[in-house]
């Protein structure tokens, strides 16, 4: 019974939880779906976090949250002001290219 109650807490702590806060700069980055047009590619990322705890899954929503903002912090480092998902994420990882758009 202890045991049951200690994994449902957290299991709703994880799910409710965001890990991954915006640094400075990112706020201004755009998030496309698609390349964008006449704008430079700067590179690529590929970022992760958890996906599930101790054999839990995520919430998949909050999870997808996390890497786009992983992704936009990479972004100014990168000289870039758009990024977009290169594919899905997948247990807890995602590629992004990044982009200067010059908006």
């Amino acid at each position: 019974m202890r045991k049951s109650l200690l994994v449902l807490l957290l299991t709703v702590s994880a799910t409710g939880c965001t890990w991954v806060h915006m640094a400075p700069g990112a706020s201004a980055v755009r998030v496309v779906n698609a390349a964008p047009s006449n704008c430079e590619k700067r590179g690529e990322v590929e970022v992760s976090v958890k996906h599930s705890i101790a054999f839990v899954e995520r919430n998949a929503l909050r999870v997808r949250e996390e890497l786009e903002t992983l992704a936009r912090n990479e972004a100014p480092g990168l000289g870039a002001d758009t990024i977009h998902p290169l594919g899905e994420p997948a247990a807890g990882s995602q590629r992004f290219a990044a982009w200067r758009c010059g908006r």
